[in-house]
Parts: C-alpha cells; structure tokens; sequence
C-alpha cells in the first residue's frame, strides 16, 4: 500500500531554489533514509510533507486515513502535565473505550436489563464489540507500552510524577520522542533523532525501530544507526533527488558504481561525438564523401548527448599535524573525582593515556564525560586525586559547545586574531579547505549555523597542531561527508586522541581503546565499539550464570545498589502485571457466567445456530482464560524466586 507520493515537488525562499521537481514515494513497512549535505533541503522536504510548510509546484499525496507523525529536529515536548499524564493522553480513545466497557458492565449487572426484551442481548453483542475493538487496539498492555518506552528513553518509574515544564532541554526533546513512539502512527518522520541520546537509549531506539508497525523516513548523520534500521536511501543533492536500495554502506557502495558506470558511458559517448565532428570536418566539402559526410551529421544531430556526471560536491579538506612529539607517557589519572557546584558526579576515576593512544570516552548523559575532559585540560578542578603529565604535552580541545568562539567577529577575523602572523591569502585558503568560500569569510560567528561553527572550529584546532587532542562531540552538527573527512583525519594523526562521542561508527573508526565512565569510576576496554559493546554483553551473561551460587548468601553482598535498585523496579512491574491479569480473569469469569446463563433460557437453548454461536463465544472465552492463568502461573512462579509475598 502506496502511504506517501511526492511528485515533481520544488521550492523557493524568495530567489533561491531549494528543491527541484522532488520524487519520493514511501510504501507500507518502508525503511527510508534521507541523506544529503547541510543545507541541502532534507528539513524543508520533511516540513512540507510533514503539512508545516507550503511548496510552490507538485503534489504531496497521501490517502486520507494515513496517518503521519513527525519529529522535527530540535523540538521539546512543551507540558504542564506529569510525565505520566502527558504519556496517558495519547491513549485518550482507549481510556474511554475502557470507561465504556465498564459502563456497560455495569449495566449487564443490572436484572432490569434481563426484562426488557432484546436490551440485554443488544448490551451483550455492544460489550463484545467493544472488547474486541479494545483488544486490538492494545487496551490490555497500553500502560506496560508506556513504562517499556520511558524505560527506554531512561525515565524511570521515580521520574512519572516530575513535571515536564520543569525538566531540561535534552529531557523534553527525548519525550517528545517518546510521545510520538506510543501514537504509532502509520508513517513516522524523524529528524536528527539521536540528537541528545547517549549510546544505550539509541541502541534501544534501534531495536524498538527494527520492529515498528509502520513506515520510517529518517533524517540522520549517524550512518552506524542508519545501517541498522533503513533498507532505502534517497538522497538529496544540488536540489533533486535520487534512490538507492540497501542500508546506508551500500548506497556508498552504488552511488560510487553509478558514478563510474555514468563516466565510461560519457567518455564513450564522447568518443564517438569526436569520431563523427573529425570525420564530418574532414569529408563534408569532398564530393565523393560529402553524402556519407551529411548522414554522420544527422546522427550527431539526432544524438541525445549525456551531461558529464556530477561527482560529490566539495568536501573539506584537512589533516591534522603536530609540532613536536609528546614524550610515551601522556597522562594518568589516579583515584580522581569530578564535579563542580558542589556536586560529585564520578569518583575513582583512574586512566592512563600513553603516545599514540586513541581513547573513547563513554558513559550515559550526565555522568560528567565533558567534566573529565575540562577537568584533564584544567579549564574545571578535579575534587580529589592525582592527575600527572608527561613530558612536552600540549593540548588541543575541541568545545561541543563552540564556546570559544566570538559571536561578533567574522569568520575571517575569528580565525587571523588567533593566528596573527599569518598572511590573509593563506587564512583565506585555510578557510577554503573548510568550505569557507569567498563571502563566506565575511559571516559573523553568530550568523553561521551548526555545522559552519563545527567546521570553524576544527579549523582552529587543526592550526594549533597540538601532540594530544581533547574533542567533546567532534562530528555534533556534521554532514556525513564532513564526518568521513574528519574520520580519515584523525585516523592519520600522529598524536593522542581522547575524545567523547555517541557516534558508534566514529567510534569503531578512531578508538584503540573505550574508557567507560560511571558514578562507581572507570572500566578500560582496549579495543573498538564493538569489541566494548562484546565484552560487555559477555560480562553481563558471566554475572547471570554466577547468580544462583550466591542465592542463599544476603542480598546485600550479591547485589550493587544499581542492581537491587533493577530487581525491585521488575518486582514491581511484575506485581502490576498480575494485578492486570487477575483482573482480567475476574471480567472473563464474569462474561462466562453470563454466556452460561443465557444457555438456560429456553428462547436460546431451542435456536441451534444461537447456542453453536454462544458455545464458540465460550469457547474463545475460555482460550483466553487458560493462556491468561498460564501466564499468570509463570509470573506468580517468578515473583516467588523474589521471595516477595
């Protein structure tokens, strides 16, 4: 089923053309990627489908029960409710449905009903009606759907009751995320996703992602996410559109075949357009080939001749070097602390970075990655510990922040008031390599965008040629082909990388080794992602298979707070989860009962077709019940290795 048709779309911002004769077409169960450079359009295409901005000609087409939700990049969830409450208001038609429900039960309860002829009956097939459409759209498991993609986005049953006006930025953006997760609509539409997610909620993202109902069409510059979730690129480029079939590396792969096959076919075109232009020059004005001369002509006349294909558009273009060689000891950190304002984020933190190291930094939102960093290049004191240099250290940070940076400046001053001695020409082509071109020099700071920023920066950072760079989320606000460039640039540098990123493809890229950061300290892991997010998984198994040995020991010496604190929250869920069942036997019990008594009433027991009718009801009644008391048994068997009463 065909949900969304854009075609021969284009747009304006005043004389500027955005978009150019756009078609793109998202099929039911799709996993689509729109890629394309900063500033392409990928945001404005994504508004305009999304209903939130006008084009100027085409059509966006889409049937009229289809139903799309989008998350425009940037955007936090604005509430004066709960948590919960603004979680329980997408499920607003389920909740009256179940007040329904409980209405009409409340009414087959009533003997009056069994008076009036036909109303009990038309209740009855009401309430079976109802209960059908409640089950299946999900009534029985709306509240376990809600706790599962909290739990996922990392709100936890102790955050229900927070109020959302009152939470930070980063808070608001994943809920509103969350929001539109639970509305499950049939297309979803998501922008920068990732943006504010640590690695474990976007490995959950991912997963919840693989196996969601409808269509995606996603805007991300996370090619290690895109890999795992999409199986159709379009991709977006100097104001049209082209699709390719795969995930993410193979559109790489056929965008790089395309190419090539398009330049031989070019070249060969050429050729022959050569041959013929020679052969015409050299025989039209001789009267025994002047004939053969004007046909070769009209060939070429008649030629469709192929525009020479289009390669990438620019890329930036740099290295990193250093001045001189760090001695083979670069840092180490002994028993430290971290924080500021008087709160304590991580203690026994212990690292060690020796000459030619490249050291990922990981750890969820707010354990205080970015505070280790600015603690280890002295820009915020660390509260306790040791932290020791080598010899000729010099330090190269990158701010994820771009705090560094004046806003009034231009692009051109900010960079030369840094490096006086340089002469303009050469400022102006360091520039260039960074995509500055022409009167792009002559922005100010605060005019420029994410990615502007970002690229400034590291164009600073590359001028310093420190021995050991400290970068905070390098490729925040890159394209992915800027990502690529820094990638390949830091994977040629001669120095020491310590470095935090969300990014898991950067990371597999560039890191040795993972340094893990938690409120307990540091746990080193010398390999890629990969290996980490391996040996981690290998761990947790280790830890599972050794649990019953200790069952009889006390639960304090077993069990990290972290962990006590995981089995209560599941105790908890399970409880609740039994309570649900019980209660929905107690109503299948309940519309067994009257399914039974109606069997006595001889106006039904003498019609055959309604007793065959009333007995299959009961049969399903039944079913339902034993599936309900199977589960129930399981779970009530899981509570009591709890030893919860």
């Amino acid at each position: 089923m065909l949900l969304l048709q854009v075609q021969q779309l284009s747009k304006y911002f005043g004389a500027d053309l955005v978009l150019s004769n756009i078609k793109l077409e998202i099929r039911e169960g799709d996993r689509a990627a729109l890629v394309g450079r900063n500033g392409a359009g990928k945001s404005t295409l994504l508004k305009i489908i999304a209903g939130e901005l006008s084009h100027d000609s085409g059509q966006v087409v889409k049937p009229k029960d289809v139903t799309i939700g989008y998350l425009e990049q940037h955007t936090g969830l604005e509430s004066e409710l709960t948590i919960w409450e603004e979680m329980l208001s997408v499920f607003s038609e389920v909740r009256n449905m179940e007040k329904e429900l409980r209405k009409i039960e409340q009414k087959l309860s009533d003997p009056a009903n069994y008076e009036r002829e036909g109303a009990y009956e038309r209740l009855l097939s009401e309430y079976d009606r109802l209960q059908e459409q409640f089950k299946k759209i999900g009534g029985y498991q709306y509240e376990s759907d809600i706790r599962s993609v909290l739990h996922g986005f990392q709100f936890f049953e102790e955050d229900y009751d927070k109020n959302i006006a009152r939470l930070s930025g980063g808070q608001k953006t994943r809920l509103a995320l969350a929001k539109l997760l639970l509305s499950k609509p049939d297309l979803l539409i998501l922008d920068e996703p990732t943006n504010h997610l640590d690695i474990e909620t976007m490995a959950w993202l991912e997963k919840y992602l693989q196996n969601y109902p409808g269509a995606l069409l996603i805007v991300s510059h996370d090619r290690y996410f895109l890999d795992q979730i999409v199986s159709l690129v379009y991709e977006l480029s100097r104001h049209e559109m082209a699709v390719y079939h795969g995930n993410y590396s193979k559109y790489l792969e056929q965008k790089a075949e395309r190419f090539e096959q398009e330049m031989k076919l070019y070249e060969k075109q050429q050729g022959e357009i050569s041959k013929l232009q020679d052969f015409i020059q050299r025989n039209l004005a001789r009267a025994s080939t002047t004939k053969r001369a004007q046909s070769r002509r009209r060939k070429l006349e008649k030629m469709n001749i192929m525009d020479r294909p289009e390669g990438d558009t620019k890329s930036a273009s740099f290295s990193f070097t250093i001045e001189k060689q760090s001695g083979n000891d670069v840092l180490s950190v002994s028993e430290a602390s971290i924080g500021y304002n008087g709160q304590t984020l991580a203690n026994h933190i212990n690292m060690r970075l020796t000459r030619g190291d490249s050291a990922a930094l990981v750890g969820p939102n707010g354990i205080g990655k970015s505070t280790l960093l600015k603690s280890i290049i002295k820009k915020i004191p660390f509260l306790s510990g040791e932290i020791r240099y080598g010899a000729n250290v010099q330090f190269g940070y990158y701010d994820q922040e771009q705090a560094n940076l004046s806003t009034n400046r231009t692009v051109l001053q900010e960079l030369w008031d840094r490096y006086p001695l340089m002469k303009e020409k050469e400022v102006r082509s360091v520039l260039g390599n960074f995509l500055f071109t022409q009167d792009d020099v002559l922005k100010t700071v605060s005019s420029l965008s994410g990615g502007e920023k970002a690229r400034l920066t590291l164009a600073i950072l590359m001028l310093q040629k420190a021995n050991v760079l400290i970068l905070d989320e390098p490729t925040n606000h890159l394209d992915l082909d800027s990502k690529e460039v820094l990638e390949n640039a830091l994977v040629d540098y001669p120095g020491t990388i310590l470095f935090v990123s969300h990014d898991r493809y950067f990371i597999n890229r560039i890191a040795t080794k993972v340094i893990e950061l938690s409120t307990e300290g540091t746990k080193e892991f010398l390999g890629d992602y990969d290996y980490y997010v391996n040996k981690k998984t290998e761990m947790a198994e280790l830890a599972q298979l050794q649990q019953p040995e200790s069952k009889n020991t006390q639960v304090d010496s077993k069990h990290s707070y972290e962990q006590e604190k995981e089995k209560r929250k599941r105790e908890r869920q399970l409880k609740r989860r039994i309570a649900e069942m019980e209660e929905l036997v107690d109503q299948l019990e309940a519309e067994l009962d009257i399914k039974e008594q109606l069997l006595t009433d001889p106006a039904v027991f003498n019609d055959h077709e309604r007793t065959l009718e009333i007995h299959q009801e009961m049969e399903r009644i039944q079913s339902e019940m034993d599936e309900l008391l199977e589960e129930w048994t399981r779970l009530s068997e899981t509570l009591t290795e709890y030893d919860i009463p």
